[in-house]
């Protein structure tokens, strides 16, 4: 039954994916590529599926990955339409401005090698909800990590989903929300049959073709410049509508200084609250491997980072002798930072045409198309481990869930979250991608973050101080969204934001920390007092990994 609902899936994809072009809109290369990636990745699934019997190997892929697979698999869950589309197109229109993104999400991983990885490993088993109620109260803290790993999700989902359906519009001329239903049936038969292990491999294999073609792509522009990047930029400004502000770092700041700072610490402490990143970490043995994850992922991602300036401010100098990727006016003039076909998120995609004609551009849109699907299988996966692990398991059934019950629920889910991300798709179809992201790294950064940190570093942390400022934490980041310029206008419609700027994290993220140690101290009950006392058993396990499931590795 399986094999035949998967093979119904593939079939509907590539028929949609063939047939529904407009004439003379799709393009032979790219339908190929696209159709090998989606026929071996579902034979990937079908692989999968026969080995994900248990709980365990649905959520964590077995626990059997090396430190090397885990990193390129993060690398690929992490390198997301919002670190390729997206800072691709902010580059393009704001020159170095547009790398403050880059900067940012490179720079949690730090924060996640130092503070995190290891004690993630030695203390959970399937998501980082089993590491905060490690010793404090079960049900609320596993009620807020589900509630705020949701809501990250489908943060995350909504630039995965826009990113997807406007490539395909792009290359094939589908209807935008035709193509945003098919990336959601694909991920939902990645997630729902395959689990983890399927996941993961989709992730390897992205990682690594993503990897080689934004360095094919840096390398052919480079070439056209002579491998002197002095001359590619210098080009840049000459073209460029804002030429003084190009090369001129700081406009975003200056403009408005409480937002780049807000920004800039959500996108540095929001990594280290990424359900679906987090997760990563428990599917390999033990601690030392999840350390090695980090670095190699650490590695991978700075080194495409590089290659996303690269190509950034090439498009800004080679697409402007490109026309026919514009809309243009009746006198064949354009504005390249308005009028490009497919909005500023394609920037990337276009480049590739311009330096390495329809193959290049096939192959990197089979690739883009493989990262975003990646990551809303990722996604889609702590979705599923919040709703059936934390959710069903631990609050509703009490512990008393059977394994058959929670692939059932997780499945379910599974589903479901597809449904959502495909509407949610449809709903902010013109955002940029980046900016929707770092939203939901300031939701992450606001709530998962604090509620981590304080649970295994304070031992004065307490059940009662955990929730009520995790939730203070999510409802504040949750609200500020809401009634920014991102929500409230382009979105809502209303005239004008309520709020003066659009990324909460500098008031949410130390509230959210001041909250919990306030409640916190406020706590003198019996339960603090015996939470308190259970510290030295999770210090112990979280630096050696004894007790643990990887404890016959130390």
């Amino acid at each position: 039954m399986k094999k035949i609902f998967a093979a119904s899936w593939l079939f509907f994809a590539m028929t949609g994916l063939a047939h529904a072009a407009a004439p003379g809109q799709a393009n032979t290369s790219a339908i190929v590529m696209f159709l090998l990636f989606i026929a071996g990745t579902m034979g990937i699934t079908w692989w999968a599926a026969r080995r994900t019997v248990t709980t365990s190997d649905f959520y964590t892929a077995g626990g059997g990955l090396t430190g090397f697979q885990n990193g390129l698999a993060i690398a690929g869950d992490y390198l997301s339409a919002a670190s390729f589309l997206g800072i691709a197109g902010l580059v393009y229109v704001s020159g170095f401005d547009g790398m403050i993104y880059a900067i940012g999400f490179l720079f949690g991983w730090p924060v996640v090698m130092f503070l995190i990885a290891e004690r993630l490993r030695n203390l959970g088993r399937y998501n980082f909800a089993d590491v905060t109620s490690f010793r404090l109260g079960q049900t609320p803290m596993r009620v807020l990590a589900a509630s705020a790993s949701l809501l990250i999700i489908a943060l995350y989902l909504i630039a995965q989903m826009v990113g997807a359906g406007k490539l395909i519009v792009l290359l094939f001329g589908l209807n935008y929300k035709l193509a945003v239903v098919i990336v959601g049936a694909l991920m939902m038969v990645y997630v729902a049959f395959g689990g983890m292990t399927a996941t993961t491999w989709v992730q390897i294999i992205k990682a690594v073709l993503m990897l080689f073609g934004a360095t094919l792509m840096a390398v052919l522009v480079l070439a056209i410049f002579n491998f002197n990047p002095n001359t590619m930029l210098a080009e840049a400004v000459k073209v460029h509508p804002d030429h003084m502000a190009l090369m001129a770092p700081g406009a975003s700041v200056s403009s408005n200084p409480l937002n780049a700072l807000s920004l800039g610490i959500a996108l540095a402490f929001g990594t280290a609250g990424l359900p679906h990143i987090l997760m990563r970490f428990f599917t390999v043995s033990n601690a030392q491997e999840a350390r090695k994850s980090v670095i190699y992922a650490t590695s991978f991602i700075g080194y495409f980072y590089i290659l996303t300036f690269i190509i950034g401010f090439g498009a800004i100098a080679l697409l402007v002798r490109h026309p026919e990727f514009f809309v243009t006016g009746p006198d064949g003039k354009f504005n390249m930072l308005t009028n490009l076909i497919g909005g500023t998120n394609m920037v990337a995609v276009h480049l590739a045409n311009a330096v390495g004609g329809n193959l290049l551009l096939g192959f990197l849109a089979a690739v883009t198309f493989a990262t975003i699907v990646a990551v809303v299988a990722g996604l889609a996966l702590a979705g599923a481990a919040a709703i059936s692990h934390d959710l069903y398991a631990n609050v509703f059934a009490k512990g008393r869930a059977t394994e058959q019950q929670q692939m059932r629920i997780s499945r379910l889910s599974t589903v479901a979250l597809g449904v959502l991300s495909i509407l949610l798709g449809i709903v902010f179809e013109n955002q940029n991608v980046a900016f929707m992201v770092g939203l939901a790294f300031a939701i992450a950064a606001s709530s998962n973050f604090p509620v981590l940190v304080m649970s295994i570093s304070w031992r004065g942390c307490t059940t009662r101080g955990a929730t009520i400022g995790g939730f203070i934490g999510l409802a504040t980041a949750t609200i500020w969204v809401v009634l920014s310029k991102t929500v409230w206008v382009d979105v809502l419609g209303n005239a004008e934001a309520i709020v003066p700027f659009p990324n909460p994290g500098i008031l949410s993220i130390p509230l959210a920390f001041l909250s919990i140690w306030l409640f916190s101290k406020l706590d003198n009950s019996e339960q603090a007092r015996k939470e308190s006392e259970a510290f030295d058993a999770l210090t112990v396990r979280s630096q050696t990994g004894i007790g643990s499931t990887s404890a016959v590795s130390h």
